[in-house]
């Protein structure tokens, strides 16, 4: 049983009135958040589905999804339903509402901020990218690439804020609604879109608008309980949101603490959190102030770095220490250095050192000693900044991986393998690109370069077919890698730096999908040369924020950062360095900005998009209290820049706390072996993923802890747009609504949605999908109205850490009253791949789960004229089988025992990552290029 304290069980008791959490950093709010929910599932009445719990980030939604789940089996709470229990970012809910609810957006697919910049910039002027007036004379218009970000940031303030459009020019308003239109056309979300849409449901007029009628009903008729996360990071569009949650009476706790509110460059409104109270009624507040992560002299410093912010702009609260973490003298150092260059060197050498120091994880905890990875090195600015340090840790070989992709593009293998594509487009020669490749130390002993160029030189023949897949970026990637034999095991040094290569290997595979996603149907000339450019002038700057990691991969690597990537994690050694003034805290930035398109007297608080220093000062304590232990802040000048040729306020603020030494002592004595601390990413499976994870733990692995992606397939959306055609029939026919055959045309012109697709094969895509749908919808007219259930929410835990979710595609009662699950496939090659008695036997396990029943049959329904149904009794013996399965495959992955297959089956044809893995055989690599039509 956990022990709380008097503030945390103060919290979690607090079930009938509006809660306000304040939680000061390492106080354990996610323990609390978690027992709090569980709760309220012991209320009469309370069921899972009644209970929304939004997180900032997927990966914060993970580990409380599993904290969530373990305190339930503590606390002898059942789990049955807790599939309908949402746990995820607002973004996800609003994205499920819609495409739960509104027929017309089942289509719709989602850009990241990544894709979003790209559909941009080669939309240009349809987006209004290029036709939008700015109020600087020296720019009329906003530019292609040079300002797509900044219109970004347009579009979505215009949404997300409070805005008064009469303030604003009409020629900004035309190019924003070109956007939207734009968006729409091409069945796509942005981030900002699907909460704003969600919202405009949720406060629409139910008499005139009958989906917010549907969707207002359905939220006034589930939802009891909105629990917010990180509160004070919210906008005004998620404080609408959060509103029309509640507006039929819901129980509203928010949690959050007002001074790590690091977002208002994105339009987070910290005034939400300071007057939360004020704004509705009957609050109850409870702060808590123990820090549980952070020794004494972390936490002191982080207080003391808190209070530089202003009365009245924070909620009054003093956070203590009262972890295991004991301070002692020399932790906490703040260091000058003459350049950069010594500043990078002396971190480097202090990195070297701490290897080995004894650090003992939790309360009584063994202690082991610290290894790379519990090393991370926090800036203001990876882009600007981290180029000494990873030069210097490049040199002396200390394996460093940096969040995200920020600096991808800078790493000697990466740059090998852009060569491959400047190579393509006749940039560098053959010559050229060896020397790349050697340098950077890729080339695998017994490599065929010869037959990686030949790969190449057919790429760059681009009259070899009409058919757009023939020139797929991705899988000229993957067989150029696969001709030059280079594999996780051949990678020339040890198993460490193979890891690491595969991870950054992983992440160029991300890149080219982003890439891919929009300009698949290019001119295959144009689209190499597209992408060669975008690699050479662009991608640098798109990915220099992105906060995604790719894949789970976390290798025992210092961690390089940005200090908002750093939110929400913790380290036992925590570098600061860089510490310049005008660089932390940043200066405002100069040239075009946003209110040189929206202007200022246009939007609510502007000062927040420009940053404050008080804005500076949450970043700089958001930065300080990721350290459990050590904490090393540094500055140096740069030389021959006055603009960066003096201390930063908060390294004067650090040097003058007692706490900081500011003459480096003797380094702590190594005394253990270095042990990294193994920790299992919560990971969170689709059953499609599990599938993977069955089949072949490697292709898991390739897909799921290094990133790589397949190629896209010309005829992706195909099976979906059927699923989603059939979903609204299933859905109609719970209402009462039986459809006929002669509803089939509607139904896939309103679902299918084929981006990929040449237009041949886009008009045979939709004649198939309507016979399909007729076909349905006439053998099984009798069926539709038995439907129970449609796209049923379903979820397995299956270990501590590992979750598989899904839907299920149909729930339907047979004539027999026996309860049959209907899953639908599409194309015999979705069977071959998809189908197996494990993953048929995964739903009946989440089903029973979800509703304490058991079903009775499994059905595989193929939509093909030829297609073979399936259909099985649910049995037992099959049921305690899969369940081990289910478990052995998450103690494997726990393990990171994830072994290739021992030799070439036949599910390695369908893996598409197979030329990582091992020689593809020549018969199927004939067949391979055949389908791509080659």
């Amino acid at each position: 049983m956990t022990a709380y304290t008097e503030a945390q069980t103060a919290a979690i008791g607090c079930l009938d009135e509006p809660l306000q959490i304040i939680a000061c950093a390492g106080s354990g709010k996610t323990q609390v958040i978690s027992q709090r929910v569980a709760e309220i599932l012991k209320q009469p009445g309370a069921e899972p589905r009644n209970v929304i719990a939004f997180t900032f980030t997927e990966k914060a939604a993970a580990e409380l999804k599993e904290r969530i789940h373990t305190v339930l089996g503590a606390e002898g709470v059942s789990t049955q339903g807790i599939a309908e229990m949402y746990v995820g970012t607002m973004h996800g809910y609003a994205l499920d509402v819609v495409q739960r609810l509104v027929p017309e957006t089942f289509k719709f697919s989602v850009l990241t901020d990544i894709t979003t910049r790209l559909f941009i910039d080669r939309n240009s002027r349809k987006s209004g990218l290029t036709e939008c007036p700015t109020l600087s004379p020296g720019t009329p218009r906003l530019r292609r690439f040079l300002h797509s970000k900044l219109y970004m940031q347009a579009t979505s303030v215009l949404r997300e804020d409070t805005i008064d459009e009469e303030q604003v020019p009409a020629g900004v308003l035309k190019s924003h609604w070109d956007y939207m239109k734009l968006l729409y056309d091409h069945a796509y979300f942005d981030f900002t879109e699907m909460i704003n849409l969600a919202v405009q449901l949720l406060e629409g007029d139910p008499d005139e608008d009958a989906e917010a009628g549907l969707v207002q009903r359905n939220i006034r008729d589930e939802i009891r309980y909105v629990v917010v996360d990180e509160y004070q990071d919210v906008n005004p569009l998620q404080e609408r949101l959060i509103r029309g949650l509640v507006q039929f009476g819901a129980n509203l706790c928010v949690v959050g603490d007002d001074d790590q509110t690091i977002y208002q460059w994105r339009g987070s409104e910290v005034t939400n959190i300071l007057t939360f109270k004020d704004r509705y009624a009957g609050v109850r507040q409870v702060t808590l102030d123990d820090n549980f992560r952070s020794s004494e002299g972390v936490v002191e410093v982080g207080r003391s770095v808190a209070e530089l912010i202003p009365f009245g702009a924070r909620l009054s609260k003093a956070m203590v220490a009262s972890g295991h973490q004991e301070f002692a003298r020399g932790d906490l150092l703040a260091l000058e250095f003459a350049d950069p260059d010594a500043e990078a060197s002396w971190i480097c050498d202090r990195i070297q050192a701490m290897r080995g120091v004894a650090f003992a994880d939790g309360p009584g905890a063994d202690p082991r000693g610290l290894s790379w990875s519990d090393c991370a090195v926090l800036f203001r600015s990876v882009a600007r900044d981290a180029g000494p340090l990873v030069d210097e840790m490049r040199r002396r070989g200390i394996p460093f991986v940096i969040k995200g992709l920020n600096r991808l593009f800078d790493s000697p293998e990466i740059q090998a393998i852009v060569g491959v594509f400047r190579y393509i487009v006749s940039e560098i020669d053959g010559a050229a690109l060896r020397t790349l490749f050697d340098d950077a130390s890729l080339l695998p002993a017994g490599g065929d370069w010869a037959a990686a160029m030949r790969v190449l030189d057919e790429g760059r023949d681009f009259d070899r077919g009409e058919r757009w897949g023939v020139y797929n970026i991705q899988r000229l990637y993957l067989e150029f890698l696969e001709a030059l034999m280079l594999r996780e095991d051949t990678v020339p040094g040890d198993p460490a730096r193979a890891e690491l290569v595969f991870y950054q290997l992983g992440k160029f595979s991300q890149a080219i999908s982003d890439f891919e996603a929009i300009y698949f149907n290019t001119d295959p000339a144009q689209k190499y040369r597209s992408f060669a450019d975008w690699l050479e002038h662009q991608a640098h700057d798109y990915y220099a924020d992105a906060d995604a990691d790719v894949g789970y991969a976390a290798p025992d690597a210092v961690v390089i950062s940005t200090v908002h990537q750093a939110k929400g994690m913790q380290w036992p050694v925590v570098f600061v360095p860089c510490l310049r003034n005008n660089r932390f805290p940043a200066k405002r930035q100069g040239g075009l900005g946003l209110f040189h398109v929206i202007p200022d007297t246009a939007v609510a608080s502007p000062d927040r998009y420009r940053g404050t220093v008080e804005d500076e000062t949450r970043l700089f304590y958001v930065a300080a209290t990721r350290a459990q232990k050590f904490l090393f802040v540094s500055y140096s000048p740069v030389p021959g820049n006055r603009l960066y040729g003096r201390r930063s306020q908060f390294f004067d603020h650090c040097a003058r706390q007692p706490w900081f030494l500011t003459r480096e002592p003797a380094a702590p004595a190594p005394t253990l072996a270095p042990h990294a601390k193994q920790e299992l990413p919560n990971v969170t499976l689709s059953f499609s993923e599990l599938k993977y994870l069955f089949e072949c733990p490697y292709q898991f692995k390739l897909r799921f802890l290094y990133g790589f992606n397949p190629p896209l397939h010309e005829a992706l959306g195909y099976g979906k747009g059927l699923h989603d055609a059939l979903a609204e029939a299933h859905k109609r026919a719970l209402d009462g609504d039986i459809l006929g055959a002669g509803a089939a045309e509607d139904l896939v012109d309103r679902h299918l949605h084929a981006p990929y697709a040449y237009p041949a094969l886009k008009a045979t895509l939709r004649a198939a999908a309507i016979k399909s749908v007729e076909r349905y919808l006439t053998d099984h007219a009798s069926d539709l109205e038995r439907t129970v259930h449609s796209e049923k929410q379903i979820q397995v835990h299956v270990a501590p850490g590992i979750t598989v979710d899904g839907r299920i595609d149909l729930v339907r009662r047979l004539d027999s009253d026996e309860v049959a699950i209907v899953d639908f496939k599409s194309t015999a090659r979705a069977q071959d791949e998809d189908v197996t008695r494990d993953q048929l036997h995964v739903y009946a396990v989440g089903y029973q789960e979800l509703t304490g029943e058991r079903a009775d049959l499994i059905e595989v329904l193929n939509l093909d004229e030829q297609g073979k149904t399936i259909r099985e009794l649910v049995e037992d013996p099959l049921l305690t089988a899969v369940r081990g399965r289910i478990k052995a495959a998450g103690d494997a992955l726990r393990d990171n025992d994830l072994p290739r297959l021992p030799v070439w089956e036949d599910k390695c044809s369908k893996c598409d990552l197979a030329e990582l893995c091992r020689d593809v055989p020549a018969d199927e690599r004939r067949a391979r290029r055949a389908a791509s039509g080659r």
